[in-house]
């Protein structure tokens, strides 16, 4: 008898599966995409090389046909798959139910092309536990042909518009670079957010801030309360300013009142006497429901904020909780759960929390997603039955996320939070007569309901669901008291950059792309090279700025933000059966009587000015700075040329955003470029000069060598250099200090052996070296001052796991949101790193200690998680391995040669 073969994506899938079904069942693996449209020119088939889309791979003349090709790492496994297949009885295809995964299980039948009688089904499900698993297998279905389409345009689509794109961006902009249809509009938000930032101006506003005294017969008797309104004119606030620092036009509709500093100050003096009574008290009940369930996109943003992932961290450890059986399919627009799934959550409320947190009826979210894949569950802990955090087994980030979907899962089954808002106004008359009123709020929540298991998170400092600020029990006409009042000045900030969390946001939100392919969208964009973090902030490098430019400028409808998202209607309406796919490629493509299509415009381009597109003025345009973005980096150019007549230039540093270019920053960087010199003195006891420079690595200080030095030889002379310590900089550096850097290493003395010992600055920060022993040390400064007797003293501590004597943490930054352990900050041999006694994780170039907070700290360490424990014992051993296997080789070659040819050949048929 043969036995039955199915094939599913991932080889860890295959195992769990391959678990359930037992013996009769052969399940492999495909490894992910079995084939696709050739990626290299070796991979074009000889037949339509000579085509003139050939490079395509797709037959734009005909029908838009692609050519796919089994790429050449994935051949040997073909075979294994088609053997495999040979002698089953029945095929399974039970790779993903979403587009890709119907994509898949079709490639694979078609280069499998299993034997007439072989019967084929294709097995879906959304969990992978023992009852899903078999219930799929005796009610399987056919491929859906309209799915495939869908995804067979997609790709065709994409493919067509980097092909056809990124060639421009090479010629005009920098080789490498690449366009995409949603990268590119991804890139293009970021880009706008930036140029918002850019041209916002502050605007500068005042209010009064107050502590109140609501008496001694209150148990709590101060609250803090602001000025609302003078003479019934309400006072300014952040929102009432545009970009421009200007209040804007409904706010000077409104009568807004703006107080500057001055007028602030004068009313906290002519209110000094005033006593106030509650002019009004506001009583509101409150209520908030249940968060539904997690999808694709409100996973990835929820484990950005609580956990610190990456939206490729979260759905990489998703993946392999849904591979191991511990939650439903993690790519899903839905928020429904399955009546089993509401039956678990119901039950574990009522379990871990009483009866009085479950509502009389389950709860049912509708998806607000559009076209959302309601044949998908929302995410959610698998099986019929869900296992609490405690009962998984689970540690690390799987654990965490495991938790975070647990938690969300169960508290979408429990009652709303109520409670109570209260609004307080207070009135008094200032000393010049003026009529003033100022406002409390508070809110308490009486019945917690869904916010004992779980509170979500929030962005850019939003208030959170269950924070809570009591009132004292105040009536209307109740005198208090101001126990104290100031004066309050304030700045408007420009929109916050985007986050992880936040692109995602925007980009459901706009209906651009498919949440499932978020997480590698803003992985391209930062690989690309067109954004990069700061923090947690994703903000754009110059090259971005030229390449959202041109396409603005050229290929305005295919960067547009509206006709990305119709894109993705009309491959919703292709997966329904809807629309026709040849229609819709033919339009894209080749374009249509009221629009332009891809190709027209490429082959229309005409001249472009690749100078003027990279080219962005640098605050007034009148100041004639302008920033160019070259071919090794950008670099500013300003009006006055030099003695030869050429423009000055500056590089600009990799790591300085573009809304930190300022015309002032500018003319710091003319002062003071790199490779400039900064001429110190003349060195007492070499007499050469000795200059500052702020080179490729950073800033740092060298001796001038006279001309007549031999450079080359082996009498060839060296200038000494020293890399300025991170406190120092070269608008103050000196030639004292520079004389102390100079003449680093420096020898510290000698020990009892009459060994040396020397304080050396090296790539992984200050250390002292004795023969191969080396020691790390708290700071650069200590290696101009440190003694014999205190080098002595740290050689005598035991050397830590081959390194120095721990130092103490640099800074203290709070507990991890994750393992509550408290983080801090320290500095090692590789650098400054942040800890929670588990995990180490390396600070960023971008990250200084000043700047570091503990959510930054948090995602340093989620990142490190997510990488797993280091393997130093499996490095060991395999280091070990080589040498036992040559001392064999050696004895086998003291006997004769035969026998070592014999071994040899063993040796290699075993490999």
């Amino acid at each position: 008898m043969g036995h039955k073969l199915v094939i599913v994506e991932s080889p860890a899938k295959a195992r769990t599966i391959g678990g359930y079904l037992g013996p009769g069942y052969v399940v492999e693996s495909s490894i992910g995409h079995i084939r696709d449209l050739p990626n290299n020119a070796a991979e074009i088939p000889a037949k339509i090389k000579d085509k003139p889309w050939g490079r395509l791979g797709i037959d734009v003349d005909g029908e838009f046909t692609p050519y796919y090709v089994v790429p050449r790492d994935k051949k040997s496994h073909m075979t294994k798959l088609k053997s495999l297949l040979k002698d089953a009885d029945e095929l399974f295809l039970a790779t993903d139910e979403d587009r890709e995964g119907e994509a898949i299980a079709w490639h694979l039948l078609e280069e499998l092309k299993p034997k007439k009688g072989v019967p084929v089904h294709r097995m879906v499900f959304h969990e992978i536990t023992k009852s899903a698993i078999i219930a799929a297998v005796e009610n399987p279905r056919d491929i859906n042909h309209d799915l495939v389409e869908a995804q067979e345009t997609r790709r065709i689509l994409d493919r067509l518009y980097g092909y056809e794109v990124s060639p421009v961006l090479w010629r005009k902009v920098q080789s490498g670079l690449s366009a995409g249809r949603v990268q590119s509009v991804a890139t293009r938000l970021v880009v706008d957010r930036e140029k918002e930032r850019m041209a916002f101006k502050v605007a500068s506003y005042w209010d009064l801030e107050g502590t109140f005294d609501a008496g001694a017969d209150h148990d709590q008797r101060m609250f803090p309360a602001k000025i609302h309104s003078i003479d019934g004119a309400r006072i300014a606030r952040g929102s009432d300013f545009d970009t421009t620092a200007q209040l804007t036009a409904a706010a000077t509709r409104a009568g807004v009142a703006h107080l500057d500093r001055k007028a602030a100050e004068a009313l906290v003096d002519g209110l000094r006497d005033t006593s106030y009574a509650v002019r009004s008290v506001e009583s509101k009940p409150y209520k908030r429901s249940p968060y539904a369930p997690f999808r694709t996109t409100t996973l990835q943003q929820e484990a950005s904020r609580k956990l610190g992932m990456t939206a490729q961290v979260a759905m990489s450890v998703a993946q392999r909780l849904y591979e191991g059986g511990y939650i439903t399919y993690m790519r899903t627009d839905s928020t429904t759960l399955s009546d089993s799934a509401i039956g678990a959550a119901r039950e574990q409320v009522r379990e871990l929390y009483g009866a009085e947190y479950l509502p009389d009826r389950p709860r049912v979210y509708a998806s607000k997603v559009k076209n959302a894949q309601e044949a998908h569950e929302a995410i959610r802990p698998a099986g019929e039955h869900f296992r609490t955090p405690a009962q998984t087994g689970l540690s690390g980030d799987q654990f965490r996320l495991y938790e975070l979907i647990w938690m969300r899962t169960v508290a979408s089954q429990m009652k709303d939070a109520v409670g109570n808002t209260v609004s307080v106004r207070l009135g008094g008359t200032a000393a010049d007569g003026r009529d003033v009123v100022f406002s409390a709020s508070g809110r308490t929540i009486t019945f917690h309901g869904f916010l004992k298991a779980y509170v979500e998170g929030t962005d850019n400092d939003a208030t959170k669901d269950d924070a809570e600020a009591r009132l004292p029990q105040l009536a209307e006409g109740a005198a208090v008291s101001a126990a104290s009042l100031s004066a309050a000045g304030h700045e408007t900030k420009p929109p916050s950059r985007f986050t992880e969390a936040t692109l995602i946001k925007e980009l459901e939100d706009r209906e651009i792309g498919r949440p499932s392919t978020y997480a590698s969208i803003i992985s391209t964009i930062i690989n690309r090279g067109y954004v990069y973090k700061k923090g947690t902030a994703l903000v754009p490098a110059w090259i971005a700025f030229s390449v959202v430019r041109l396409l603005e400028d050229h290929f305005t409808r295919l960067i547009d933000y509206d006709f990305t998202a119709s894109l993705e209607e009309v491959l919703d309406g292709i997966a329904r059966g809807e629309r026709n796919k040849l229609v819709e490629l033919r339009e894209f493509y080749f374009g249509s009587d009221a629009k332009v299509g891809v190709k027209p415009l490429v082959d229309g381009l005409g001249d472009i000015d690749a100078k003027a597109l990279a080219t962005f003025p640098v605050g007034d345009p009148a100041d004639g700075i302008v920033l160019r973005v070259g071919r090794y980096g950008p670099y500013i150019e300003g009006p006055e040329g030099d003695a030869d007549g050429a423009p000055t230039r500056a590089n600009v540093p990799d790591d300085l955003p573009p809304d930190e270019l300022t015309a002032a920053k500018a003319r710091e960087l003319f002062a003071n470029p790199a490779g400039a010199e900064i001429e110190l003195g003349v060195h007492p006891d070499t007499g050469l000069q000795v200059v500052a420079k702020n080179g490729r690595f950073g800033p740092y200080v060298t001796e001038v060598l006279h001309e007549d030095a031999p450079k080359t030889g082996k009498n060839a002379v060296k200038p000494r250099t020293g890399s300025l310590f991170k406190d120092m900089s070269l608008d103050t550096i000196n030639l004292e200090q520079a004389i102390q850097l100079l003449s680093l290493p420096r020898v510290v003395g000698v020990d009892a052996a009459g060994e040396e010992i020397t304080a050396q600055n090296g790539r992984y920060g200050p250390y002292l070296k004795k023969g191969t022993d080396s020691r790390t040390i708290a700071s650069e400064a200590q290696l101009l001052t440190i003694t014999l007797d205190e080098a002595l003293a740290i050689y005598a501590q035991p050397k830590q796991r081959g390194r120095g004597a721990a130092t103490p943490p640099l800074k203290e930054l709070g507990p991890d949101p994750v393992s509550g352990q408290p983080v801090v900050i320290k500095s090692g041999r590789f650098g400054d790193y942040v800890t929670d006694g588990e995990y180490n994780a390396t600070l960023r170039k971008d990250d200084t200690i000043e700047a570091m907070t503990i959510e930054r700290a948090a995602e340093l360490l989620a990142e490190r998680r997510a990488k797993g424990p280091a393997k130093k014992a499996a490095k060991k051993t395999a280091k070990k391995a080589p040498a036992k296997k040559a001392t064999a080789k050696k004895a086998a070659a003291k006997k004769t040669t035969a026998k070592k040819t014999t071994a040899k050949k063993a040796a290699a048929k075993k490999a």
